[in-house]
């Protein structure tokens, strides 16, 4: 196990490494000085100068990739260059919006997929089957801000239910605060619904097929029972690992949702970054999600080599 462990550790490293090079290169390429962007294009070149030495872009880029990783893994995130205060600040802000943005939506997500999904599998190639496939591909092939502006047209312009946009912070209420989150949520949560659905189908279907489901059917259980107390405990286990993989995905995707309903969440701070060209909080920012992705990677498949020795083995 030590030795599994120690090559997935290494692994994850070098993902790390080769995510923060490609990330800080992009950065690099895009065009645009940000100086000249806070103080204008008529701003004289010593102001300039000056602006670029106090945010230590005048440093070679090989020595600014270091200074970034090493305050990173310290936990320092840099100062952004709009708002002059630290990133990890900026972070804490506005992960009180994108945190339970992502997790209202997972857990929308779970609710819809799996009963759907073992519905599809207990009726296979019936019409309920048939139907679910057919809504789950529509799902996978809209993107989400399509289902976030036909949303908001339904509950918020025409039947007034939710609001449309906009976020009263927690502090004027749970209820108030949750009911600005439902509609992103939903949007993030149909299309990783689709996804988690196909999968519960086709783990529910291969349980099913197995020996000792065709056992208990011997020994006089009903299907349900069967379904209930045996095949779906085992066809659950990938969707678990799936489930994991999503948590991030819908933090990752907060993005464009939260700047459709105007959420100040970490969608929305990436955008602002990227139009400011505030560098430092997009390369933060975009790293904190790619290292939330790659970890929970990797306890995911900790988790499996700690249940099933083969993995294990056969790494």
């Amino acid at each position: 196990m030590l030795v599994y462990l120690a090559k997935r550790l290494a692994s994850l490293a070098a993902t790390l490494v080769i995510a923060s090079l490609v990330i800080f290169a992009v950065m690099e390429v895009l065009p645009g000085d940000p100086a000249e962007i806070m103080l204008g294009t008529n701003a004289r070149p010593d102001t300039l100068a000056a602006l670029r030495a106090d945010f230590g872009l005048d440093r070679p880029a090989p020595e600014r990739y270091a200074a970034w990783v090493a305050g990173f893994v310290q936990g320092d995130l840099g100062r952004s260059y709009t708002y002059s205060v630290p990133v990890g600040e900026l972070v804490a802000q506005r992960l009180w919006v994108s945190l339970p943005l992502a997790a209202i939506s997972l857990l929308l997500t779970v609710l819809i997929a799996v009963p759907v999904g073992a519905l599809a599998a207990t009726r296979r190639n019936g019409p309920a089957d048939v139907g679910i496939m057919a809504a789950t591909q529509v799902g996978i092939a809209v993107p989400n801000f399509w289902f976030a502006m036909l949303l908001v047209f339904v509950f918020a312009v025409s039947l007034r239910l939710l609001p449309a946009g906009g976020f009263p912070g927690w502090g004027a209420g749970l209820w108030p605060a949750g009911r600005s989150l439902m509609l992103p949520a939903v949007a993030l949560a149909l299309p990783q619904a689709s996804i988690l659905a196909r999968v519960m189908r086709s783990s529910l279907i291969d349980a099913l097929g197995e020996d000792y489901v065709r056992t208990a059917r011997a020994k006089g259980l009903s299907r349900g029972e069967v379904v209930r107390r045996h095949a779906l405990r085992n066809a659950l286990i990938p969707v678990l690992t799936i489930m994991g993989l999503q948590f991030s995905f819908l933090l990752a995707g907060t993005i464009i949702i939260e700047n459709v309903f105007f959420l100040p969440g970490l969608g929305r701070l990436v955008f602002q970054a990227i139009t400011q060209r505030d560098l430092i909080v997009v390369k933060s920012i975009v790293m904190l999600l790619v290292a939330s992705v790659v970890i929970v990677n990797f306890l995911v498949e900790v988790a499996y080599a700690a249940v099933d020795p083969r993995l294990r083995r056969r790494a």
